[in-house]
């Protein structure tokens, strides 16, 4: 690769450092091609991007991002996962690709802008995904609103009840007399 070429590969690496929520680095020596695809698949699935980089290109493209304090753990080959999505998702498609490949190594990780140790990561993979976060927000959110009509609503059944056993019963007619 020309000067150049590898330039703008680390301009445009580093732009899209800059917008990513999660950063992933992970050793995948040993990893078959086909689970490779496969797992490129996964991660474009969720919207993050899997890339391998020359190590020295990734070192320059994460000057000045949130990437730059992990960037010391490049040694050996390292893939780069990245997202401007939801972070837990990808990191939930990494641990289960390693579990099953344990070729996939992790390396280190910057979530939101914080350095994460491998505890952290771990920790982060059994978390609900965003999406499942929002659903439980809406839910707690329109829980109390939906109990108090459900009250109204059976306070007024209620009293249709009562009306109509009334009226079953011919207690209208006893008091008109």
């Amino acid at each position: 690769m020309k000067k150049d070429e590898k330039q703008k590969l680390v301009e445009a690496l580093h732009a899209e450092l800059s917008k990513a929520r999660s950063i992933i680095l992970s050793g995948f020596e040993g990893i078959k091609v086909a689970d490779d695809a496969v797992l490129r698949r996964k991660v474009a699935g969720t919207g993050a991007k899997y890339k391998v980089v020359k190590n020295s290109l990734v070192e320059r493209a994460t000057v000045g991002t949130a990437a730059e304090p992990i960037a010391g753990k490049l040694k050996g080959t390292t893939a780069l996962a990245f997202t401007e999505t939801d972070p837990v998702a990808l990191v939930k498609v990494l641990t289960t690709f390693a579990k099953e490949n344990p070729a996939l190594v992790f390396k280190a990780g910057v979530v939101e802008g914080r350095v994460v140790s491998l505890a952290e990561f771990a920790s982060l993979a059994t978390m609900p995904s965003l999406d499942s976060l929002r659903a439980k927000i809406l839910f707690l959110i329109q829980a109390p609103a939906q109990r108090l009509a459900m009250s109204v609503a059976g306070a007024a059944r209620n009293l249709v009840v009562v009306v109509d056993q009334a009226v079953k019963g011919k207690k209208f007619e006893e008091a008109r007399s």
